[in-house]
């Protein structure tokens, strides 16, 4: 990496670039970061307005902000190549009503973490879990 790039100034820049490739900003769309044994790693997640629930949309890990930053980007123009459609039918336990979620993932068990993520499973109750047809 160059010198004379400002870290801040391009983290912000490929951080807009997801945000614009996704068509999610603002408070839908949340980039964790935290260190792990010598490297980064940065949890994406979405904020569905609707229901106000927060979601896994990816994780990657690298050396270091940038890294991971970059990593996510090229994940965000590919994944819907790489990975299969699922539909989740689900509610909460506060609520009642059916909720039904969207996630790209390699199977439904990643696709039920990414549901799951950040939240104690007994909070949801899932319902249906279909893979979606390729179209």
């Amino acid at each position: 990496m160059e010198s004379t790039t400002d870290v801040h100034v391009e983290s912000a820049r490929i951080q807009k670039q997801i945000e614009h490739h996704l068509g999610i900003s603002g408070s839908s769309l949340l980039f964790e970061f935290r260190q792990l044994d010598n490297k980064t790693r940065l949890d994406l997640i979405t904020v569905n307005p609707r229901h106000q629930q927060s979601f896994l949309f990816h994780s990657e890990e690298g050396y270091d902000r940038l890294d991971v930053l970059r990593k996510m980007l090229a994940y965000v123009q590919s994944y819907r190549d790489q990975e299969s459609s699922f539909t989740v039918q689900w509610m909460s336990r506060d609520d009642k009503e059916l909720n039904t979620s969207y996630f790209r993932a390699r199977n439904m068990y990643e696709a039920l973490d990414k549901l799951y993520f950040g939240r104690d499973m007994n909070t949801i109750t899932v319902f249906s879990v279909v893979l979606n047809p390729v179209s």
